[in-house]
């Protein structure tokens, strides 16, 4: 796709640490405790594997877990890490398998890196392809960080310790739902640039996509963890299935399991 992004050697050197920064490892056992729960014990497929963070936690639970990448520095990552896990390098938007999983999975905003509209349908319609009938796909986006911009720009600091300090600089494209961002990561006497861009979207839009393509919303949370998708939440963990298929024939939409939300 246009302007695609791709996680360099920068960004791959850098990632182990930013993911610890963050918290995202914190998180990874309720990450892998959810995602079993849909894969039925069998396959699954992570979109954007990066350097296996959740996938190698979640094949030690017995799934066999395979991946695509867009990145030759972040699959070299893994290949150090783990020599069990299948992966092969590929557009989220442009994949094909001939392999039918049981999950397909994508975490941290990785959807959002398919930069148009365009792109993450057809991310989302290669996803359903890859499913088997009773398959599911959860995608792990977060709600648009819009607040606090200023002529469609921001400075917000990510991360201050002892050693660290990560600066974000965002520019916000609402015409496309773009925001360009500018990672700035001081650390002793170094600084690094890391650049980013992504298309963010809102949970209704992502339903509307998923519908386009044969897929049904049947769970949303908050977090990893079972939380409440509410007004004050800032990401959701979106759980879809064929709309004929699967999970979803033994759910009625009373029983589709949501938080509301306002807007």
């Amino acid at each position: 796709m246009a302007d695609e992004f791709i996680y360099d050697e920068n960004w791959s050197a850098m990632y182990e640490l930013l993911t610890l920064l963050r918290g995202k490892n914190d998180e990874v056992g309720e990450t892998v405790a959810f995602l079993q729960r849909f894969s039925s014990g069998g396959t699954a497929l992570e979109l954007g594997i990066g350097d296996g963070r959740v996938a190698v936690p979640l094949s030690e639970r017995g799934v066999k877990v395979e991946g695509i990448d867009n990145s030759d520095s972040m699959l070299n990552l893994l290949a150090k890490r783990t020599d069990l896990i299948k992966f092969w390098k590929a557009d989220i938007s442009r994949f094909r398998s001939e392999q039918r999983y049981n999950l397909v999975y994508c975490v941290w905003n990785t959807f959002t890196q398919a930069v148009t509209r365009e792109a993450q349908i057809a991310c989302l319609r290669s996803a359903v392809e890859a499913l088997d009938d009773g398959g599911n796909l959860v995608i792990d986006v977060g709600v648009p960080p819009l607040d606090g911009f200023v002529n469609g720009q921001k400075i917000s600091t990510l991360v201050v310790d002892h050693e660290n300090t990560i600066i974000a600089a965002d520019v916000h494209d609402p015409l496309t739902q773009n925001l360009v961002s500018t990672l700035l990561w001081f650390s002793g006497t170094s600084v690094k640039r890391l650049p980013n861009r992504v298309r963010y979207v809102y949970h209704q839009e992502l339903d509307t996509m998923a519908e386009c393509v044969g897929l049904k919303l049947a769970e949303r949370w908050g977090d990893w963890a079972g939380g409440a998708f509410t007004e004050q939440s800032k990401r959701h963990i979106s759980v879809y299935g064929r709309a004929t298929t699967g999970l979803l024939n033994e759910l009625s939409p009373t029983h589709v399991r949501q938080a509301p939300r306002g807007g």
